[in-house]
C-alpha cells in the first residue's frame, strides 16, 4: 500500500482505497467494532490488511498504529487507530495477537 508520511495522510488515502468503516477496540468483549454502523466482529471475522506506525517528532513517546482491516463477513473494510501512550487502554491477548500477526 506504499509508506506514508503520516496519520492524517494515511488515513485519507486509505479512504479513498475503500476502509471507510471507523473501528475501534471493545475491551469488554475481545472483538471491534464500529459503533456508527453497529458492526461488531469477533477475532476470527476480520483480516489485518496492513499495520502503519507513526511517531511524531515533537514527541518519541507517542506512538500511533493504524491497522487497515477487513471482514468478508460483513463485506466491508476500516481502519482501527491504535495510541501506544501512557494513556492508551489495554486490549485482550487474543485481540493483541491478531493484530500483530500481519
Amino acid at each position: 500500500m506504499g509508506k506514508y508520511t503520516s496519520l492524517s495522510v494515511a488515513i485519507n488515502d486509505l479512504t479513498k482505497k475503500g476502509y471507510t468503516h471507523n473501528f475501534s477496540t471493545n475491551n469488554d468483549n475481545d472483538t471491534i467494532e464500529c459503533k456508527n454502523h453497529d458492526i461488531e466482529l469477533q477475532v476470527d471475522e476480520f483480516d489485518v490488511d496492513d499495520v502503519f506506525r507513526f511517531q511524531e517528532m515533537s514527541d518519541v513517546d507517542n506512538e500511533s498504529i493504524l491497522y487497515a482491516i477487513s471482514s468478508k463477513k460483513d463485506d466491508i473494510k476500516g481502519l482501527l487507530v491504535n495510541s501506544y501512550s501512557a494513556y492508551s487502554t489495554s486490549v485482550s491477548r487474543e485481540l493483541v495477537k491478531k493484530l500483530h500477526n500481519l
